[in-house]
């Protein structure tokens, strides 16, 4: 028995018509300007090459250009961005005119794809660190991470210019194996995905997703950008493996032997045929899978066996000449042993290099291998490594194999350079992971052969500022501590207390442990505080004032942050003057001198600009948003948030504690403008539980406002699991929870929530304005429910729920009474939310007061667009209560307009209901007409079961059909009425008497 080279080459695709059909549509619409990305997920050999081969193949037959990368299992210390180097490499060699013209325009591509020749190293030179000034370290990380960003546009670029000669289809396969940095430049390729004619093809293993993978993280935020569709690969079913199975063998199999082999691969295709390949007769398939591959290497010749060990352990394609010197085995039989090994399909050559047929077999054979073995080959591997010339990798390749080698006195200064050439590359995330590394075997390296100028309070620093940067707080925080846990006792006052202040920082981006910042900078300001004027002193003085001020310690604030400006003025520390005129400008905001403020702070941005200091300036920048938006002035206030996002991204700063702050304050102000995003927020792929919840937070509101919410309850999962971690979390799990709970119609569950969510701010953080956001939802929802219950009649349900919108309109004005004299003011915003409490409050005994919510709608015109459509609805009600139609159809006819603008669906619904309630028509929808029964029975009968909340399976149950026969009804009747949606059928079907309604 025969079997083809490769899994299922050489014989028709077998099944997956619905998948490849989705993947031929998606690569239609790109191919006429609808870029889409597809991810595509499955289990280890389940068919995801075989699958996105044969749409590549279809692809360029129609002239597509195709362009493939892979990832490599490099446990992250890998090469960064290694598949799209992988994937673009070929581009630098096609001849043609107009590939070439949009490389050349793009030389930062040099670094990623060196033979494009366009002459930049990709190696940079990166200064050391530790022996820089603090002005010149900031100065070299934002030149450093500059290339990151303009690396990830380059990419896109020359894909987007490329696409418009012809589509492009790029395929990056095994990403669960994915660096940091290429999945960072994954995030940012598809959430800018718009009219290119691109398609991108993501694989990935699912089972190797787990749940603290790095990659789980980043397809939860791609799965909810619109051009991202998910396509999950499942095992054949028995058929479709008959049939593989059968096309797979030359020969016609026994009854018996292929039932055997359909139910022990359980529809994997490679286990399929690993099974079929490894046995005549059943009975000589081994047990696990594991079994079966090294049962078929034990038929191969000793020397092949010994060949595939040493390419198991080089974890990538090997080139001839390496396995001759790392096998040991003559030319000869080095020939033998490698055409073995290709004949009985282990091994594939690919571009002059070898490597296994499968990655599950490489991983069979490598987890084979005694300790021993393990260790002389990897030793080998560094050996030779250490013997080539140095190019890009070189450290990171060199690193790898002296860690499994246990030579650790080779692997740690490669660690180190590897750290460097992946932040002079702007891949943090791998700088971070090397560093981590280097500290793990930092005390098994005899003092005298550590590299030169760090020692471990230099890595430990490192470590956490590369955490920070990348977005996971918690890990900079522990590093931080790790550092100043550590400090000897004859360390100098200076740098004991710039580790001090370090871990300040950490601490302080975070509400949860802001109070612990106060005794880490502290610490620092004690080792200083009798030194004369220095830099170092300036940095901590200057430090201590902005955590100062958080804790509400003005005037220290103030003497720390004027005697840092002089002590930084006096020691030449510019960047340290400016984060010192920063808590300048903040203080005097809070104190309603708001010119003052943004006068400091416009001149702690300049400063900052002409000292390098990237981090100040965006943090100069960001207060002055803030001052804005404080005072409801959104419009300048929106400009500079989308200045501090363009700067930060620049910078290499988007995921520091300020960049994301002004990413969720610059969607925020969307929500409120009423300026909605269709893409979804892009997210770090560093695995922090706390930034995810950051982004799901500044999303959350709007995915509820839009009636998404199957999609809203995951992410206020996500929320409430870090309820003590910010306020700002706090705050948006509780308004976005009331709220959704609303517009589901669930008002009881809506106002528990409001209590709930206020209890814990009350706990946490009692200072929090945003209470009064959350009071006045949780009130909104008890009136609500209050009139729900008057309506039928139940004075008992009345009573709790006006006890409980009563008490929740107390903590409000509670909470007023603690916040204001923190903050100084109570702005437009806060103002608004307390009206909006007093006016739903009003409605709690009977119908509510109309002037207080004509108020309401008032206060919210300060530009917060969508609240204040929400309000005129609610202005509408007591209107109409009042016997107010004329004004109570243009409040509606607002409210509407609005909402259809948005496509808010839940406000939409809600106001097209009250209007055919108060039988008011509305513009732009259909009037109301005379009863005219166009629906037969059936369709009436379907409509009746929907309008009671069934869905088409218990309809169908109900009335015994199918549930594609409720769906054909359905669709005719919404067709009838002029409908889109379910609900709206139901309620046009009632306006017009077409359904009785419910008692």
């Amino acid at each position: 028995m025969r079997l083809v080279p490769r899994l299922g080459s050489g014989i028709p695709l077998v099944g997956r018509v619905p998948e490849l059909a989705r993947l031929r549509a998606a690569l239609d619409r790109a191919t006429t300007g609808e870029a889409t990305a597809i991810l595509l997920a499955g289990d280890a050999g389940v068919g995801k090459t075989r699958l996105v081969t044969e749409l590549a193949e279809g692809a360029a037959a129609d002239g597509a250009l195709v362009l493939t990368g892979r990832c490599l299992d490099l446990r992250e210390d890998g090469l960064p961005y290694l598949p799209f180097a992988e994937a673009l490499a070929p581009l630098a060699g096609t001849g043609d005119a107009a590939v070439e013209a949009a490389l050349a325009a793009r030389p930062a591509l040099g670094r990623l794809v060196p033979q494009l020749g366009h002459g930049t190293s990709s190696k940079l030179p990166v200064p050391h660190v530790s022996a820089m000034g603090d002005d010149s370290r900031q100065r070299a990380h934002a030149e450093q991470d500059l290339g990151q960003l303009q690396l990830f546009d380059a990419v896109l670029g020359v894909l987007t210019e490329i696409a418009e000669h012809r589509p492009l289809l790029l395929v990056l396969e095994d990403l669960h194996w994915a660096d940091t940095s290429t999945r960072n430049l994954v995030s940012f390729l598809l959430s800018r995905l718009r009219t290119q004619r691109l398609l991108v093809v993501g694989s990935y293993r699912e089972e190797d997703v787990h749940r603290r993978h790095p990659l789980r993280a980043v397809l939860a935020e791609l799965v909810r950008l619109p051009t991202v569709e998910r396509i999950d690969l499942a095992p054949f079913g028995e058929a479709e493996a008959r049939e593989f199975l059968a096309a797979l063998a030359d020969e016609e199999l026994a009854p018996e032997t292929l039932a055997e082999l359909v139910a022990r691969s359980e529809g994997n295709p490679f286990f399929a045929e690993e099974l079929l390949a490894s046995c005549t007769t059943c009975q000589e398939i081994p047990a696990g899978l594991a079994e079966v591959l090294l049962a078929r290497l034990e038929r191969l010749a000793q020397d092949t066996r010994r060949v595939l060990r040493a390419i198991a352990v080089a974890g990538d394609s090997v080139a001839h000449a390496a396995l001759a010197e790392i096998s040991g085995l003559g030319e000869f039989e080095l020939d033998e042993a490698l055409r073995e090994a290709v004949q009985h399909h282990v091994l594939v050559i690919d571009g002059g290099f070898y490597q296994f047929r499968h990655a599950l077999l490489q991983e069979a054979v490598y987890a084979d291998l005694l300790p021993g073995e393990r260790t002389r080959m990897h030793a080998a591997y560094a050996a030779r490594i250490r013997s080539t010339p140095q190019g890009r990798g070189h450290d990171a390749k060199l690193a790898y194999h002296s860690l499994r080698s246990k030579d650790f006195v080779t692997a740690l200064p490669a660690l180190v350079r590897a750290a460097d050439e992946a932040e002079a590359l702007g891949a943090p995330g791998n700088a971070l992971r090397h560093v981590e590394q280097a500290l793990d075997i930092w005390d098994a390296v005899p003092r005298d052969q550590r590299p030169d100028g760090y020692d471990e309070l230099t890595l430990l620093l490192r470590a956490s500022s590369y955490a920070g940067t990348s977005g996971d707080p918690e890990r900079a925080i522990a590093f931080a501590r790790s550092a100043v846990d550590g400090l000897p006792a004859d360390l100098d006052a200076g740098r004991a207390a710039m580790a001090w202040r370090r871990l300040a920082e950490t601490l302080i981006a975070l509400d949860s442990s802001f109070h612990e910042g106060v005794g880490a900078i502290e610490q620092a300001w004690a080792l200083v505080a009798d030194a004369p004027p220095s830099r170092d002193r300036a940095w901590v003085l200057a430090t201590r004032a902005r955590i100062l001020r958080g804790e509400e310690r003005l005037d220290e604030a103030w003497w720390s942050a004027e005697t840092a400006a002089a002590d930084a003025r006096s020691a030449g520390a510019d960047a340290a003057e400016a984060s010192a005129l920063v808590t300048l400008g903040t203080l005097a905001d809070s104190a309603g001198e708001a010119a003052t403020a943004r006068e400091r702070l416009g001149e702690a941005e300049r400063k900052a600009r002409a000292a390098g200091a990237p981090d100040v300036e965006l943090h100069a920048l960001y207060m002055r948003a803030l001052s804005h938006e404080d005072q409801g002035e959104l419009d300048p206030a929106f400009e500079l948030y989308a200045r501090c996002l363009e700067h930060a991204e620049q910078a290499g700063l988007a995921w520091s504690t300020v960049g994301l702050s002004a990413r969720v304050r610059y969607v925020s102000l969307r929500y409120l403008r009423g300026d909605w995003p269709d893409d979804r927020m892009e997210q770090p792929s560093a695995v922090s539980s706390t930034v995810t919840a950051f982004v799901g937070a500044a999303w959350v509101d709007l995915v509820v406002a839009r009636g998404r919410f199957a999609e809203a309850e995951r992410i206020l999962d996500d929320l409430r699991a870090q309820w003590r971690s910010d306020v700002w979390i706090a705050v948006s799990a509780a308004s976005a929870g009331a709220g959704l709970a609303y517009w589901q119609g669930d008002h009881a569950r809506a106002a528990e929530r409001a209590r709930e969510g206020l209890g814990r701010l009350e706990e946490l953080f009692p200072w929090a304005l945003g209470g009064l956001r959350v009071g006045a939802l949780g009130v909104e929802a008890s009136a609500a429910w209050a009139g729900r219950a008057r309506l039928r009649g139940d004075d008992d349900t009345v009573a709790a729920a006006a006890a409980v919108g009563k008490d929740l309109l107390a903590r409000v004005h509670a909470c007023l009474e603690r916040a204001v004299p923190r903050s100084g003011t109570l702005g437009p915003e806060g103002r608004a939310w307390l009206a909006r409490a007093r006016a739903a409050a009003s409605g709690l005994a009977g119908p509510a007061d109309p002037e207080l919510w004509a108020a309401t709608v008032e206060a919210f015109g300060y530009g917060a667009v969508y609240e204040q459509a929400i309000c005129r609805l609610h202005h509408a009600e007591a209107l109409l209560a009042a016997g107010e139609s004329g004004p109570a159809t243009d409040e509606l006819a607002a409210a509407h307009d609005t909402a259809r603008r948005l496509a808010a669906e839940p406000l939409r619904d809600a106001v097209r209901e009250l209007a055919r309630r108060a039988r008011l028509d509305l513009p732009g929808v259909a009037p109301r007409r005379a009863v005219v029964d166009v629906l037969t029975d059936r369709e009436r009968a379907v409509l009746e079961r929907v309008a009671l909340g069934r869905t088409n399976r218990q309809v169908g149950d109900e009335l015994y059909i199918s549930e594609k026969t409720v769906s054909v009804h359905l669709s005719r009747a919404m067709a009838k009425l002029g409908a889109s949606r379910r609900a709206e059928a139901v309620a046009i079907a009632y306006d017009r008497g077409l359904l009785a309604k419910s008692p």
